[in-house]
Protein backbone atom coordinates (compact mmCIF):
# COMPACT_ATOMS: atom_id res chain seq x y z
CA UNK A 1 0.00 0.00 0.00
CA UNK A 2 1.28 3.35 -0.51
CA UNK A 3 1.68 5.84 1.91
CA UNK A 4 1.98 9.46 2.76
CA UNK A 5 2.74 11.38 5.49
CA UNK A 6 0.92 15.27 6.39
CA UNK A 7 3.06 17.69 8.39
CA UNK A 8 0.75 19.89 10.03
CA UNK A 9 -1.21 21.37 12.77
CA UNK A 10 -3.81 19.65 14.30
CA UNK A 11 -7.08 21.08 13.94
CA UNK A 12 -9.47 19.51 17.25
CA UNK A 13 -12.83 20.63 15.49
CA UNK A 14 -11.63 18.07 12.80
CA UNK A 15 -12.43 20.01 9.58
CA UNK A 16 -8.99 21.51 8.61
CA UNK A 17 -5.28 20.37 9.47
CA UNK A 18 -4.34 16.81 10.35
CA UNK A 19 -7.69 15.63 10.84
CA UNK A 20 -8.67 16.85 7.37
CA UNK A 21 -5.61 14.90 6.17
CA UNK A 22 -5.80 11.65 7.51
CA UNK A 23 -9.61 11.52 6.37
CA UNK A 24 -8.27 12.74 2.61
CA UNK A 25 -5.81 10.60 2.71
CA UNK A 26 -7.82 7.59 3.43
CA UNK A 27 -10.60 8.11 1.15
CA UNK A 28 -7.95 8.75 -1.71
CA UNK A 29 -6.31 4.94 -1.11
CA UNK A 30 -3.19 5.70 0.79
CA UNK A 31 -2.20 4.68 4.55
CA UNK A 32 -1.84 8.72 5.69
CA UNK A 33 0.84 9.42 8.63
CA UNK A 34 1.38 12.71 11.22
CA UNK A 35 3.66 15.11 12.35
CA UNK A 36 2.04 17.29 14.18
CA UNK A 37 3.86 21.45 14.40
CA UNK A 38 1.18 22.57 16.44
CA UNK A 39 -1.73 22.13 18.50
CA UNK A 40 -5.06 24.47 18.07
CA UNK A 41 -8.40 24.93 19.85
CA UNK A 42 -10.07 26.19 17.31
CA UNK A 43 -13.81 25.69 15.64
CA UNK A 44 -15.87 26.58 12.91
CA UNK A 45 -15.90 29.98 14.17
CA UNK A 46 -11.98 30.91 14.19
CA UNK A 47 -9.12 30.18 16.08
CA UNK A 48 -9.06 30.25 20.19
CA UNK A 49 -5.31 29.48 20.76
CA UNK A 50 -2.33 27.73 19.30
CA UNK A 51 0.61 25.12 21.01
CA UNK A 52 3.50 24.85 18.80
CA UNK A 53 5.24 21.58 19.25
CA UNK A 54 8.96 22.11 20.28
CA UNK A 55 11.55 21.60 17.28
CA UNK A 56 13.32 18.82 19.05
CA UNK A 57 9.94 17.37 19.38
CA UNK A 58 9.09 17.66 15.72
CA UNK A 59 12.15 16.34 14.93
CA UNK A 60 11.72 13.13 16.73
CA UNK A 61 8.15 12.32 14.99
CA UNK A 62 9.80 12.72 11.89
CA UNK A 63 12.76 11.04 12.77
CA UNK A 64 10.26 7.74 13.66
CA UNK A 65 8.47 7.98 10.65
CA UNK A 66 11.32 8.23 8.27
CA UNK A 67 13.17 5.27 9.85
CA UNK A 68 10.59 2.91 9.94
CA UNK A 69 7.58 3.81 7.33
CA UNK A 70 8.78 5.62 4.65
CA UNK A 71 6.34 7.95 2.74
CA UNK A 72 5.54 8.05 -1.09
CA UNK A 73 4.73 11.69 -0.59
CA UNK A 74 4.65 14.28 1.70
CA UNK A 75 1.78 17.27 2.07
CA UNK A 76 3.19 20.30 4.37
CA UNK A 77 0.68 22.56 5.75
CA UNK A 78 0.03 24.49 8.90
CA UNK A 79 3.75 25.28 10.06
CA UNK A 80 3.80 28.42 11.93
CA UNK A 81 7.54 29.24 13.37
CA UNK A 82 10.52 29.75 11.64
CA UNK A 83 12.35 27.29 13.94
CA UNK A 84 10.01 24.33 12.98
CA UNK A 85 10.07 24.90 9.11
CA UNK A 86 13.86 24.60 9.37
CA UNK A 87 13.38 21.30 10.85
CA UNK A 88 11.20 20.22 8.05
CA UNK A 89 13.01 21.30 5.63
CA UNK A 90 16.39 19.97 7.25
CA UNK A 91 14.63 16.23 7.51
CA UNK A 92 13.86 16.33 3.92
CA UNK A 93 17.01 16.67 2.80
CA UNK A 94 18.30 14.41 4.97
CA UNK A 95 16.15 11.80 4.09
CA UNK A 96 15.82 12.96 0.17
CA UNK A 97 12.39 12.63 0.47
CA UNK A 98 10.20 13.40 -3.29
CA UNK A 99 6.33 14.21 -3.99
CA UNK A 100 6.65 17.31 -1.65
CA UNK A 101 3.05 19.29 -1.78
CA UNK A 102 3.46 22.47 0.47
CA UNK A 103 -0.10 24.28 0.64
CA UNK A 104 1.35 27.46 2.45
CA UNK A 105 -0.84 28.28 5.35
CA UNK A 106 -0.99 31.44 6.16
CA UNK A 107 -4.33 32.03 7.60
CA UNK A 108 -7.48 30.28 8.41
CA UNK A 109 -10.70 30.17 6.32
CA UNK A 110 -12.16 32.12 9.59
CA UNK A 111 -9.49 34.58 9.17
CA UNK A 112 -7.05 34.23 11.98
CA UNK A 113 -3.30 33.98 11.05
CA UNK A 114 -1.69 30.88 11.07
CA UNK A 115 2.06 32.05 10.66
CA UNK A 116 4.38 34.66 12.51
CA UNK A 117 5.68 36.91 10.04
CA UNK A 118 9.22 36.16 10.00
CA UNK A 119 8.11 32.67 9.06
CA UNK A 120 7.27 33.34 5.86
CA UNK A 121 10.88 34.44 4.71
CA UNK A 122 11.81 31.30 6.06
CA UNK A 123 9.16 29.03 4.33
CA UNK A 124 10.23 30.91 1.15
CA UNK A 125 14.27 30.32 1.69
CA UNK A 126 14.20 26.77 3.26
CA UNK A 127 10.94 24.80 2.10
CA UNK A 128 9.83 25.86 -1.03
CA UNK A 129 12.96 25.47 -3.25
CA UNK A 130 12.52 21.79 -1.84
CA UNK A 131 8.74 21.53 -2.95
CA UNK A 132 7.22 19.31 -6.06
CA UNK A 133 4.37 21.60 -5.96
CA UNK A 134 2.49 24.83 -3.88
CA UNK A 135 -0.55 25.28 -3.30
CA UNK A 136 -1.55 29.21 -2.43
CA UNK A 137 -4.11 30.56 -2.65
CA UNK A 138 -5.09 34.14 -4.26
CA UNK A 139 -3.78 36.47 -0.94
CA UNK A 140 -0.96 33.53 -0.35
CA UNK A 141 -0.13 33.84 -3.77
CA UNK A 142 0.25 37.95 -3.55
CA UNK A 143 2.27 37.51 -0.49
CA UNK A 144 4.92 35.12 -2.57
CA UNK A 145 4.98 36.91 -5.57
CA UNK A 146 4.69 40.26 -4.30
CA UNK A 147 1.96 41.28 -6.74
CA UNK A 148 -1.75 42.24 -6.65
CA UNK A 149 -4.18 39.84 -8.20
CA UNK A 150 -7.11 41.45 -9.30
CA UNK A 151 -7.89 39.45 -11.82
CA UNK A 152 -7.65 36.29 -13.80
CA UNK A 153 -5.23 37.46 -16.33
CA UNK A 154 -2.89 38.38 -13.42
CA UNK A 155 -2.42 35.11 -12.09
CA UNK A 156 -0.90 33.06 -14.93
CA UNK A 157 1.67 36.12 -14.60
CA UNK A 158 2.17 35.74 -10.61
CA UNK A 159 2.47 31.76 -11.02
CA UNK A 160 5.60 31.99 -13.47
CA UNK A 161 6.79 34.75 -11.44
CA UNK A 162 6.84 32.35 -8.16
CA UNK A 163 7.88 28.80 -10.57
CA UNK A 164 10.54 30.65 -11.97
CA UNK A 165 11.69 32.01 -7.96
CA UNK A 166 11.43 29.16 -6.34
CA UNK A 167 12.06 26.46 -8.63
CA UNK A 168 8.17 24.32 -8.04
CA UNK A 169 5.16 23.85 -9.33
CA UNK A 170 2.58 25.96 -8.60
CA UNK A 171 -1.07 25.69 -8.19
CA UNK A 172 -2.81 28.99 -7.95
CA UNK A 173 -5.93 28.34 -6.59
CA UNK A 174 -8.58 30.74 -8.08
CA UNK A 175 -11.85 30.84 -5.55
CA UNK A 176 -10.93 33.73 -3.56
CA UNK A 177 -13.36 35.77 -6.16
CA UNK A 178 -11.17 35.88 -9.05
CA UNK A 179 -13.15 33.41 -10.88
CA UNK A 180 -15.68 30.24 -10.77
CA UNK A 181 -13.29 27.64 -8.88
CA UNK A 182 -10.50 27.84 -11.53
CA UNK A 183 -7.35 27.09 -10.66
CA UNK A 184 -4.00 27.56 -13.07
CA UNK A 185 -1.08 24.87 -12.43
CA UNK A 186 2.05 26.38 -14.04
CA UNK A 187 4.65 23.48 -14.46
CA UNK A 188 8.18 23.98 -16.37
CA UNK A 189 6.76 27.11 -17.63
CA UNK A 190 3.49 25.80 -18.97
CA UNK A 191 0.39 26.88 -17.74
CA UNK A 192 -3.12 24.55 -17.76
CA UNK A 193 -6.33 25.50 -16.03
CA UNK A 194 -8.39 23.20 -14.47
CA UNK A 195 -11.92 24.22 -14.40
CA UNK A 196 -14.24 23.85 -11.38
CA UNK A 197 -17.94 24.76 -10.42
CA UNK A 198 -18.17 27.11 -7.19
CA UNK A 199 -20.81 24.81 -5.32
CA UNK A 200 -23.16 26.94 -2.86
CA UNK A 201 -21.99 26.14 0.23
CA UNK A 202 -20.94 28.45 2.93
CA UNK A 203 -19.25 25.47 4.07
CA UNK A 204 -15.66 25.37 3.34
CA UNK A 205 -13.65 24.44 6.17
CA UNK A 206 -10.55 22.68 5.44
CA UNK A 207 -10.59 23.31 1.96
CA UNK A 208 -7.17 23.89 0.96
CA UNK A 209 -5.98 21.09 3.75
CA UNK A 210 -7.67 18.23 1.06
CA UNK A 211 -6.78 19.52 -2.09
CA UNK A 212 -3.17 19.05 -1.15
CA UNK A 213 -3.59 15.94 0.93
CA UNK A 214 -5.32 14.65 -1.93
CA UNK A 215 -2.79 15.58 -4.37
CA UNK A 216 -0.29 14.05 -2.61
CA UNK A 217 -2.21 11.36 -1.87
CA UNK A 218 -2.12 10.86 -5.91
CA UNK A 219 1.38 11.51 -6.50
CA UNK A 220 1.80 8.56 -3.75
CA UNK A 221 0.13 6.74 -6.24
CA UNK A 222 2.22 7.15 -9.35
CA UNK A 223 -0.09 9.55 -10.71
CA UNK A 224 1.64 12.32 -12.75
CA UNK A 225 1.16 16.29 -11.28
CA UNK A 226 -1.53 16.82 -13.89
CA UNK A 227 -3.71 13.69 -13.02
CA UNK A 228 -3.13 14.50 -9.69
CA UNK A 229 -4.72 17.87 -9.84
CA UNK A 230 -7.35 16.72 -11.60
CA UNK A 231 -8.54 13.88 -9.41
CA UNK A 232 -7.96 16.18 -6.04
CA UNK A 233 -10.33 18.74 -7.52
CA UNK A 234 -13.22 15.72 -8.61
CA UNK A 235 -12.91 14.43 -4.55
CA UNK A 236 -13.15 17.62 -3.16
CA UNK A 237 -16.11 18.89 -5.38
CA UNK A 238 -17.87 15.36 -4.55
CA UNK A 239 -16.91 16.62 -0.79
CA UNK A 240 -18.66 19.80 -1.03
CA UNK A 241 -21.32 19.03 -3.31
CA UNK A 242 -22.28 16.46 -0.22
CA UNK A 243 -23.35 19.50 1.91
CA UNK A 244 -23.17 18.77 5.17
CA UNK A 245 -23.75 21.47 7.54
CA UNK A 246 -22.12 21.09 10.62
CA UNK A 247 -21.07 24.10 13.48
CA UNK A 248 -21.69 27.78 13.66
CA UNK A 249 -19.54 29.26 11.05
CA UNK A 250 -17.89 27.84 7.91
CA UNK A 251 -18.25 24.49 8.67
CA UNK A 252 -16.40 21.15 7.65
CA UNK A 253 -16.93 19.29 3.80
CA UNK A 254 -17.68 15.59 3.96
CA UNK A 255 -14.95 14.06 3.49
CA UNK A 256 -16.14 10.58 3.88
CA UNK A 257 -19.29 11.70 1.47
CA UNK A 258 -18.38 8.31 -1.16
CA UNK A 259 -17.78 6.06 1.57
CA UNK A 260 -20.85 3.18 1.66
CA UNK A 261 -20.01 0.00 3.72
CA UNK A 262 -21.59 -2.24 6.84
CA UNK A 263 -19.20 -0.19 9.07
CA UNK A 264 -20.46 2.63 8.14
CA UNK A 265 -24.50 2.04 8.71
CA UNK A 266 -26.46 3.65 11.52
CA UNK A 267 -27.78 1.51 14.18
CA UNK A 268 -31.44 1.03 14.51
CA UNK A 269 -33.17 3.69 15.80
Amino acid sequence: MKTALTIAGSDCSGGAGIQADIKTMAMNGVYAMSAITALTAQNTVGVRSIQESSPEFLKEQLDAIFEDIFPDAVKIGMVSSSELIRVIADRLRYYKVTNIVVDPVMVATAGSSLIKTDAIQTMIQELLPLATLITPNIPEAEVLSGMSIQNREDMPVAAKHIEEAYGCAVLLKGGHCINDANDLLCQNGTMRWFSGRRIDTSNTHGTGCTLSSAIASNLAKGFSLEQSVRRAKDYISGALSAMLDLGRGSGPMMHNFNLQDIFTQEGEK
